[in-house]
């Protein structure tokens, strides 16, 4: 469910940590319920044989595997060493024993063609700008005849996060200066649009599409994905350290905050099916 996989030329911007991990964890939980009949639409059901592109700490794949079991299985695959390293991590803390890693990209997975009942590829498209037909072309070469090609993303220029507490708008001017890098980069951060249009051009049909809002209260700890990239965008000259100590201050602020804020994103998933032979 994550954004690891990424063409060389778009440098994924998160770094890993614990923090992420806890995030990547949430979205996990909260995918298996919001997205459970679409998934058994697209063929994630025990015994299918599906594929994670782009990974990451296989926070996804290990829910995957449950959803599959007992006689399923899930190839996982992601660019990042230490990403997999972690997911591994992962992988054997769920004791997923139906579980594989590998290393390969969004383009070049690696993984044999024509073998999967189901690909799914979770919050990365919006990290390759550019490379997202690409991308989805090489995952539908993938599914078997009759097999799925699962995408999901969001549409970042609609998040909303409502609140009383001071700190709100630090996280507020956090966000908006990742909005800006990316699209420096020419990453489509609202690619969850377009999902369905990507699958048409690669070859796939009957396409679906579904969108929603996932509405969250961040317990005290929980960072954005904007705080992961902090790293990626001082290195880049967009944030300097009055910026962190401003935005560290705001979070410290938000986590001792009685009133929680909420946040409001809007997820977009699109499933097609390769035409049977």
């Amino acid at each position: 469910m994550t954004d690891r996989t990424q063409n060389a030329g778009n440098d994924y911007a998160l770094t890993l940590s614990p923090q992420e991990l806890a995030r990547y964890q949430i979205m996990a939980a909260q995918a298996r319920e919001d997205e459970a009949a679409e998934w058994a639409a697209a063929g994630i059901i025990p015994g299918a044989r599906v594929a994670d592109v782009g990974c990451g700490p296989a926070a996804i794949t290990v829910t995957l595997a449950a959803a599959v079991a007992p006689a399923g299985t899930v190839h996982a695959v992601d660019r990042d060493p230490a990403a997999l390293t972690l997911g591994r991590q992962v992988v054997a803390g769920a004791e997923a024993g139906n579980v594989t890693l590998s290393e390969g990209s969004a383009e070049a997975s690696g993984l044999p063609a024509g073998s999967y009942d189901t690909v799914m590829m979770r919050h990365v498209l919006a990290h390759n700008g550019g490379r997202e037909q690409a991308i989805v072309d090489h995952l539908a070469t993938l599914v078997k005849p009759g097999g799925w090609v699962y995408l999901l993303d969001i549409e970042a220029s609609a998040i909303r996060l409502v609140g009383d507490p001071p700190a709100v708008a630090a996280l507020v001017e956090l966000d908006d200066r990742y909005r800006s890098f990316h699209a420096a980069k020419g990453n489509d951060l609202s690619v969850g649009l377009r999902l369905a249009g990507l699958l048409r051009a690669a070859g796939l049909t009957s396409v679906h599409q579904r969108g929603w809002y996932n509405i969250i209260e961040p317990p005290p700890g929980l960072r954005p994905p904007a705080w992961a990239a902090i790293p990626t965008m001082t290195a880049a000259g967009l944030v300097d350290a009055d910026d962190v100590a401003r935005w560290e201050k705001g979070f410290t602020e938000l986590d001792a905050a009685v009133e929680r804020p909420t946040m409001f994103v809007p997820v977009f998933s699109a499933r097609a099916q390769r035409p049977a032979r």
